[in-house]
């Protein structure tokens, strides 16, 4: 659950959802503002940090890259309007969507 940044408490946990939620709350006019176009190109680029941070190794700064994709891909989620919790269950909920299975048996070859 999220909790106020003031408060004592603080984030323990975040689900998908709330993830979304927390970053349509900071960013949602700006991010509107930005358009599709605009925002993947954000993305495009803090994808290619996490390349870079990849490459170097560094755990902290590769741990922050992680979540800078993971917010930029829930912000153009938000302004594409999709809800990332519900499109992720319902393409992976019920196993690989190659195989069906829970533990993927698709040839190496192929792309699940």
């Amino acid at each position: 659950m999220v909790t106020n940044p003031t408060d004592s408490n603080d984030v323990k946990s975040l689900t998908l959802s709330e993830l979304q939620t927390l970053i349509e709350t900071m960013y949602s006019s700006k991010d509107e503002a930005r358009g599709l176009d605009g925002t993947f190109m954000w993305l495009m680029e803090e994808v290619g940090e996490l390349a870079a941070a990849l490459r170097e190794g560094n755990s902290e700064e590769l741990a922050k890259e992680f979540a800078d994709v993971l917010a930029w891909l829930a912000t153009i989620a938000n302004v594409a309007n999709i809800d990332l919790n519900q499109a992720v269950l319902e393409k992976y909920g019920n196993g690989c969507p190659g195989c069906g299975q829970m533990i993927c048996e698709c040839a190496d070859s192929n792309k699940p």
